[in-house]
């Protein structure tokens, strides 16, 4: 098969990339290539169903690991990524965050023309359908719908509450003016439903002639002729199939796959590849390098309170409830994205802008929710918004079916550890607020008024990623670069890459609209150039 692109990778920037293409007034034909299913399950449409979605590896989800981390007792991590059309933005909590302006002026400060927050924000908006906010930061005619939470649980509003009693100011809008503060987050929903973004960008375009979708097939290698990308080598269950563009590939298939397919093409570290005895297309060194993501420390609290979820007896008992008003009306407790509420802090007052990012869930989230408590229970996690240690990628084998080897470095920088463990602190301070003294709460692991040294080996036992990496491919104006500003591969021409392995450092938040808005960004590079 042959179309004019073809773009691997349906996550929120391949969605978005897709379906601006073919809704342009030149219309080119667009293979979209997908190695999960072609449409969401019910899990991924319940918002709830996410508990089960994060945990496990199998078709929704890769559910890589890590190397083992130095810092963390050398714990091997666990690195979920959504399989399907759609991306990760079918397993996700689906909050709606930008980022803040100053990283993306800062991208543009080091070379990345055209990637500052002025340029970017228009693209923002053009993404967005906010069902709450009107006014000329948001967008309301977008693909991506935005709503607030349907039936927030009582715990978010103490949450609230008592980080406000810690002079923490509430904020109602975390892409409004200012990110500074607590309060619910927004959530890519719609009638209470998760809102993917392959249901927000391709729904209705199942049967556009210009664009063919091909699920449950990995993309193997990229074919490569005289330093330009011609096809693609695509695997089914039931066969091995190449494909041909005739004017450029499109690689958007995340901070982890996207590497990984540059160097299995022969795009990466020439030393690595040659051990990997993969012939050397272009020895491009950063190739699955700068590799950043959130480490978030979370502090695990038993309570008492009503409408808490849990996996026991009780919380069976109330997603029993919870189907008939769901199914219905789109409220109740199964329309919950376990993180809802959270905010954006400074570690210390002297700090310019918030540093650090707080998720509160209306659960005993530990480790992914693979250790399932029978109690009910809130979980309150801290992450370093723009952590400064780096870490790498590399391949396991030549085999594409095998996954990477994926080494974070969590912790490597001393600013990384000093600001979690401030965070750490904050987060034992905010349970401690007169606002929970009513849940007799008790914590899991360690004590509430743990010293420095204790929370030090709280981190080291517990912390882990937020899911946000990102950078394996850095985009850049200078020659070691992966990408330039128009996110084409340097060394190949006919190749791009869009998606969040592009970023040259890691945004303010959580990635699913920063990600959409890099494919937003990548059509309006490709129609510029048509």
């Amino acid at each position: 098969m042959t179309a004019d692109y073809i773009i691997i990778g349906a996550g929120p920037a391949g969605c978005a990339l897709a379906s601006r293409l073919v809704n342009s007034s030149k219309s080119p034909k667009v293979i979209l290539i997908e190695a999960g299913r072609p449409k969401p399950s019910i899990l991924n449409i319940m918002p709830a169903g996410l508990a089960l979605l994060v945990r496990a590896k199998g078709a929704y989800n890769y559910g890589f690991q890590t190397t083992p981390q130095v810092e963390l007792n050398n714990r091997i991590g666990f690195v979920p990524r959504g399989r399907g059309v759609g991306g990760s933005s079918l397993i996700n909590a689906m909050i709606y965050i930008r980022g803040q302006r100053e990283d993306y002026d800062e991208w543009k400060s080091t070379g990345c023309t055209g990637w500052g927050w002025d340029e970017v924000l228009p693209l923002f908006k053009r993404s967005e359908n906010n069902a709450v906010f009107h006014d000329n930061i948001h967008g309301n005619d977008g693909p991506l719908k935005v709503s607030n939470l349907a039936s927030p649980n009582p715990a978010s509003y103490d949450f609230i509450k008592a980080a406000n009693e810690c002079q923490y100011p509430i904020n109602q809008d975390f892409n409004g003016i200012s990110q500074e503060g607590v309060g619910l987050y927004q959530v890519f929903q719609h009638e209470g439903r998760r809102y993917d973004a392959g249901t927000a960008y391709l729904g209705n375009l199942k049967n556009h002639p210009n664009l063919k979708i091909i699920s449950n097939a990995t993309a193997t290698k990229i074919l490569i002729e005289n330093k330009k990308a011609t096809g693609v080598i695509i695997k089914t269950k039931a066969s091995e199939t190449t494909l041909f563009a005739n004017k450029e590939i499109v690689i958007s298939a995340g901070a982890i796959n996207t590497p990984q397919l540059l160097m299995l093409s022969g795009i990466g570290p020439a030393v690595h590849l040659n051990e990997m005895g993969i012939e050397v297309v272009h020895d491009a060194k950063q190739v699955g390098q700068n590799l950043q993501d959130h480490l978030d420390y979370t502090a695990n609290m038993r309570v008492k309170a009503d409408g808490l979820i849990d996996f026991g007896l009780g919380g069976l008992k109330a997603a029993m409830k919870g189907i008939i008003p769901f199914l219905t009306k789109g409220k109740g407790p199964l329309t919950t994205n376990a993180a809802e509420a959270g905010g954006f802090i400074k570690s210390s007052p002297e700090v310019e802008r918030p540093d650090l990012q707080l998720h509160f869930c209306v659960s005993n989230v530990d480790d992914h929710a693979r250790k399932m408590h029978f109690l009910p229970g809130i979980a309150l996690h801290v992450c370093v918004l723009r952590p400064q240690s780096r870490g790498e990628l590399k391949l396991a084998s030549n085999n594409p079916l095998n996954a990477p080897i994926i080494d974070p470095n969590y912790l490597k920088s001393d600013y990384d550890k000093q600001t979690l463990l401030k965070g750490a602190r904050i987060v034992h301070k905010i349970l401690s607020a007169p606002a929970f003294k009513r849940y007799d709460g008790k914590m899991i692991y360690g004590s509430i008024d743990a010293s420095d040294d204790e929370l030090k080996q709280l981190i080291a036992a517990h912390a882990d990623t937020i899911y946000h990496p990102v950078g394996t491919c850095r985009m850049g104006s200078d020659d070691a670069s992966v990408v330039d500003p128009q996110l084409r591969v340097r060394g190949i021409d006919g190749l791009r890459v869009a998606d969040a392995s592009i970023m040259p450092t890691l945004i303010s938040g959580n990635t699913q609209a920063p990600s959409a808005m890099i494919g937003e960004k990548a059509s309006d590079l490709i129609l510029e150039d048509l």
